[in-house]
């Protein structure tokens, strides 16, 4: 799905909204990128961006002069100086961590004064969600488990401790939708109930993923 067509509703999906307040011109730091597909939609809803990723290995495929790096999350330092992005996202990366301290302190550090960041992890419902069985076996992740690389689930709550520790204030938290898929969801369980569409739809529809935004102070 090409999200330039959501430059005109980019409330029709959580991380687009947030992307699109962006200042024109800004800098976004993505933490996590994995493959560099989510960039690559937030490349096409706000082309003017400037855009920066962090994760173990390069992608093949991200938006032209993305500024990448090499990063271990967990132990730091982003490669960057202080206050130089007005966004970042870190999109199910938390889980993953056995020690995300690190990665709050320094999302701090290189978000600008009035810079916002975005984090989404998998919510509580994951941890209870039925695993994907059929020809769609293995593509998605429903439930927490199934994935062996998860440490362990994060709470919106901890979200908000985590980021208060860093000197950060929470503005925002909610449950991560698109609303097209959600709305899609029970066409596709009747015309293509085997599908990875069909799964991925469904995270959507119960709102699988839990999200905070939290700012800077302009006076930090």
């Amino acid at each position: 799905m090409n999200w330039t067509y959501w430059r005109r509703m980019p409330w029709v999906d959580s991380r687009a909204k947030f992307v699109a307040h962006t200042p024109v011109g800004g800098r976004l730091l993505d933490l996590g990128t994995s493959d560099g597909s989510t960039l690559r939609h937030f490349s096409e809803l706000r082309p003017d961006i400037r855009f920066a990723a962090v994760d173990l290995n390069r992608p093949e495929a991200l938006p032209a002069e993305t500024e990448f790096a090499t990063v271990n999350l967990e132990k730091g330092p982003l490669p960057w100086p202080d206050d130089t992005f007005d966004s970042i996202t870190c999109m199910h990366l938390i889980e993953h961590l056995r020690d995300s301290r690190a990665l709050w302190s320094e999302c701090a550090r290189v978000l600008k004064r009035g810079g916002r960041l975005y984090v989404e992890t998998p919510g509580p419902l994951s941890l209870t969600a039925k695993s994907v069985s059929g020809p769609a076996a293995g593509s998605v992740t429903m439930n927490f488990y199934d994935d062996p690389t998860h440490t362990s689930m994060v709470s919106v709550a901890r979200m908000e401790r985590d980021a208060k520790g860093a000197g950060l204030t929470p503005s925002k938290t909610g449950k991560s939708r698109n609303w097209i898929f959600v709305l899609l969801y029970p066409l596709l369980v009747l015309l293509r109930p085997h599908t990875r569409p069909r799964y991925v739809a469904k995270l959507h529809w119960m709102g699988w993923s839990h999200f905070i935004v939290a700012f800077k102070d302009i006076g930090s």
